[in-house]
């Protein structure tokens, strides 16, 4: 199937279509294979951009100039047929106030995601199931499935998974960088010695909707109970090794080995924070903490704010410098977990528009270098076909096979 061919609907996108900027670290033949193959991302928290007056994702952006990194235009240019868009809720007080709030956070986030799709139908489409991401991408349009990056919306009560469900969540993940209401976080003091009774409670109902359960920001602990107690396979929706860099957000090689066996799959994070160790820089982060806050109300900020918070930024990051990994890093990652658990069980979730990007990796335009890397490290088409999107449809496929009929 040409699906680049199949893209061509409508003068605007044929447009985009026909002039990808051309990249000299991709040979031709890459990239063709490249536009062929169905490539899907596992963690794209590009709907926190929807929440940005002004910001159009059908137009072409600058990571530089706003830190977007996920358009139209760019997923053409590197050939993202979709994946799944977040409902992320920044953590809160666990009070009344706070449960309200993030009830009403994680509904707002899903309108806004259903209003993508009504408002250009002929560009984006809600995936409910692998066999509707296929068909989407092969009519040329982008594939929109709907996970949740940390369960606080459902704190309140947990049955909600059953509302969100109905209007098309298919992934969910339990929590963010600090404990919540339903588990314990990776990067958090542990709290309930893994799942709360609320989590556990979480995890069987998404087993019986046929919701795929998500372990990425989850502790050593939870992640083990939710393997032993899911009757279905789990994802890990962007994470990274544990044996290339040992920040606790990875997983290490007997966990990878243990989601691979139970049919799971682990997508490939490009957090930097992640992939190499840092040394902490208390003054850099006490500069950038309220930058980074502020993020959580891009809704008041319009588009010359959004690049002077940017510049800001960049200045307390060049004022406190820390070493930035690369393409390299990145891929070294990719290919020790290859080399732990086979083309089968990995992916790429690179947290695109949440921190995620490394150099040479700085937006969505540049996806097709990670097919070169892994065409020059000796992997098939077949392979490059399960990493970029068969194998995330296939644990998607296995978590609704498993649900109650």
């Amino acid at each position: 199937m040409n699906r680049l061919a199949a893209a061509l609907s409508g003068l605007a996108l044929t447009l985009l279509s026909l002039s990808p900027q051309a990249d000299e670290q991709v040979r031709a033949s890459t990239l063709a294979l490249h536009q062929r193959l169905l490539v899907l991302d596992s963690h794209l928290d590009t709907p926190l951009n929807f929440l940005r007056p002004g910001w159009d994702i059908l137009a072409r952006h600058s990571y530089k100039d706003d830190g977007s990194q996920v358009d139209l235009p760019r997923m053409i240019d590197g050939g993202l047929d979709g994946g799944f868009w977040v409902i992320y809720t920044p953590p809160g007080p666990r009070t009344e106030a706070g449960r309200a709030y993030a009830s009403n956070y994680g509904l707002s986030v899903l309108a806004r995601i259903k209003d993508l799709i009504s408002r250009a139908p002929e560009r984006f489409e809600l995936a409910l199931t692998a066999a509707d991401a296929r068909r989407i991408a092969a009519e040329g349009k982008r594939v929109v499935f709907i996970s949740m990056e940390n369960a606080d919306p459902l704190g309140s009560d947990p049955q909600l998974l059953n509302t969100y469900y109905r209007q098309g969540l298919r992934m969910l993940g339990l929590v963010h960088f600090s404990t919540n209401e339903i588990a314990d976080s990776a990067t958090a003091l542990p709290e309930w010695k893994g799942l709360s009774p609320k989590g556990r409670e979480l995890v069987a109902a998404a087993n019986r909707l046929g919701i795929l359960l998500d372990v990425s920001h989850a502790s050593d602990a939870v992640f083990d109970q939710v393997l032993a107690l899911s009757k279905a396979p789990v994802i890990a929706s962007h994470t990274s090794a544990k044996a290339v860099s040992p920040h606790p957000r990875n997983l290490d090689d007997e966990r990878l080995r243990a989601l691979a066996a139970k049919g799971g799959v682990v997508q490939v994070n490009s957090y930097g924070d992640y992939l190499i160790p840092l040394k902490p820089n208390p003054e850099r982060q006490k500069a950038l903490a309220p930058l980074y806050a502020r993020y959580n109300n891009l809704a008041a900020l319009n588009p010359d704010e959004v690049k002077a918070l940017q510049a800001e930024i960049a200045a307390v990051k060049q004022r406190y410098p820390q070493p930035r990994p690369d393409l390299d890093v990145f891929m070294n990652h990719v290919l020790h977990i290859l080399k732990v658990v086979g083309p089968e069980h990995v992916g790429i979730g690179a947290d695109w528009d949440g921190g995620g990007g490394v150099e040479g990796l700085e937006d969505v335009s540049l996806l097709p270098r990670i097919s070169e890397r892994l065409l020059q490290a000796g992997y098939s088409e077949q392979d490059l076909a399960n990493i970029w999107g068969e194998n995330l449809l296939r644990v998607l496929q296995a978590a609704q096979d498993a649900a109650p009929h």
